[in-house]
């Protein structure tokens, strides 16, 4: 080193620009830039080489900023100080403990440090350690060294060191209580934060749950074609056996079958055999809603979205969540919406009317219908994909016609259904009546024999069921499934061949076309040779 450093301690300083100095301290109110600042003003007005500022914390201390003159200063936000690193832990203790200020001329020649483990493996020459003071309470320690200067902490670095320590100490003091209060005032802006969270979502919740309860009343007002699936026929056991089937699983359920047949009904024991059922099961009917109005119903609407939308409405979709959603009529659904309807079944999102923002849901899907979604395809009036995606688990619900031996049960079900509400008590029915009803075609099916049933009960004047209508002849109601035509094969060719393009051909793995179309492999192979579909 060269002689003027070595005689620091005999250089004067200048207490004008000593006290400037401590007044820019003074001003700082932000920790992390006091904390820079301060120690910077230190090893500039003492004239070290490096030090630290630290605080004592559970029988050590933490480190608040460290550096010297040839560093940057740096402030690791109060990381606890690590034995033999950055001071000595001798010195430290001494001036935490006394409270008075510890210079050292030569460390390596003080018995005091001999063991200290920091001074035996950096041999540092000189050392200062005060305590920054502020109303007779601790505020910090500062800690100043020199590598290469004997005595280089005399009277004058002494005295510079108590004049900025006494603007350090106010103004540490300050920037702590400021760096409180503002991480108080966060935490009351982060709780304010999530209070306005959880207040939307409670409020989203209520909407929903008002919206729920309107439907459940709703619900609760109509009648049902029975309380369970009556019959035990072949047909209805077979119907029984498939829903017992599928009802634990989250699969698509596609119902068939004539009106009255009790599509519904079975739609509801599948949900009611589900885990879902303790979940709504939502039921919209697609034929009976306007074209104009069943977005809306099915998926909602923001206020604004449309002329009347005067409020938000939720949607059925969300209605359903976690529960099912039955689509009665599902053969009515614009062309249009098919295509939202089949998103919500293979990503289980959409968005409201006139919102941008994606909602997700988890609903099971069952559909039902009466049309020939086939000839539909054919007809160009119904996408094919969203028909292959609906027939996961498709159940034929047979008419009345091919389950007569139901018929005695679901009419004496009916008598019992309806007389206490009839004020009528009916104890036998004649054996001509029920050979008629056993004879007849039921072109309206189950829901015609309870309508029956109830204009007998109302015309009985006794216990004994009687009615004046004739039953006529069987009448022929065509089935709700015909034979694949020329036209059909056609257009399910075309639309196999599509996907099977769009997977490249992959009939295992992820994004196979089997998986596309909604079947299994071996299925979607057995159409492909019926087909005649080969690859190339």
């Amino acid at each position: 080193m060269s002689a003027s450093r070595q005689d620091l301690g005999d250089i004067p300083l200048d207490p004008v620009s000593l006290e400037r100095a401590g007044a820019a301290l003074s001003a700082e109110l932000d920790l992390h830039a006091l904390l820079r600042q301060m120690l910077t003003v230190l090893l500039e007005s003492v004239r070290a080489e490096r030090g630290c500022l630290l605080r004592a914390c559970d029988g050590g201390f933490v480190v608040d900023a460290c550096g010297g003159i040839a560093d940057e200063i740096q402030v690791p936000g109060g990381v606890v100080l690590e034995e033999g690193t950055l001071a000595a832990p001798t010195i430290l203790r001494a001036v935490s403990r006394t409270g008075e200020t510890l210079v050292v001329d030569d460390a390596g020649c003080d018995a005091r440090l001999a063991d200290d483990p920091y001074v035996v493996r950096m041999r540092p020459r000189s050392i200062l350690c005060a305590p920054v003071l502020h109303r007779g309470r601790h505020v910090a320690l500062v800690y100043l060294e020199n590598d290469h200067t004997l005595r280089a902490f005399g009277e004058l670095q002494r005295r510079a060191l108590d004049v900025i320590l006494s603007h350090a100490a106010v103004a540490l003091d300050n920037a702590r209580l400021h760096a409180g209060l503002r991480k108080e005032a966060e935490e009351r802006a982060h709780a304010v934060d999530e209070l306005r969270h959880t207040l939307a979502e409670l409020a989203a919740l209520k909407e929903r749950l008002e919206a729920e309860n309107v439907y459940l009343q709703e619900e609760l007002k109509t009648q049902y074609e029975f309380a369970d699936l009556v019959g035990r026929s072949p047909a209805m056991r077979r119907v029984l056996r498939q829903v017992e089937q599928v009802a634990g699983t989250d699969a698509t359920v596609l119902l068939l079958g004539e009106t009255g047949t009790g599509k519904e009904l079975v739609a509801r024991s599948v949900h009611g055999r589900s885990r879902r059922k303790d979940r709504p099961l939502v039921k919209v009917n697609c034929a009976t809603l306007p074209a104009t109005l069943i977005e809306s119903e099915l998926f909602g609407h923001e206020k604004g979205a449309f002329t009347g939308a005067l409020t938000r409405r939720v949607g059925r979709f969300e209605l359903a969540d976690g529960g099912t959603i039955f689509l009665d009529e599902i053969g009515d659904l614009p062309l249009e919406l098919q295509a939202k309807l089949l998103r919500v079944l293979q990503e289980g999102e959409f968005e409201r009317l006139g919102s941008a923002s994606t909602l997700k849901v988890d609903v099971r899907v069952i559909a039902a219908t009466n049309r020939d979604l086939r000839k539909a395809i054919a007809d160009g009036s119904f996408r094919p994909d969203l028909y292959y995606r609906l027939r996961v688990f498709p159940i034929e619900v047979p008419p009345l016609r091919e389950r007569r031996d139901d018929i005695p049960l679901l009419a004496w079900y009916f008598v019992t259904k309806h007389q206490g509400r009839l004020g009528k008590t009916i104890d036998k029915i004649p054996k001509s009546l029920m050979d008629a009803l056993m004879t007849y075609g039921w072109p309206g099916n189950v829901r015609e024999l309870e309508n029956l049933i109830e204009r007998a009960l109302i015309l009985s004047p006794g216990p004994t069921l009687q009615t004046d209508e004739h039953l006529g002849e069987p009448v022929a109601v065509p089935r709700a499934t015909a034979p694949d035509s020329p036209r059909l094969d056609a257009a399910e060719r075309a639309h196999i061949l599509g996907v099977l393009e769009d997977c490249s051909w992959k009939l295992k793995g992820k994004g196979n076309a089997a998986e596309r179309l909604g079947l299994k492999p071996s299925t979607l192979r057995f159409r492909m040779r019926k087909l005649g579909i080969e690859r190339a």
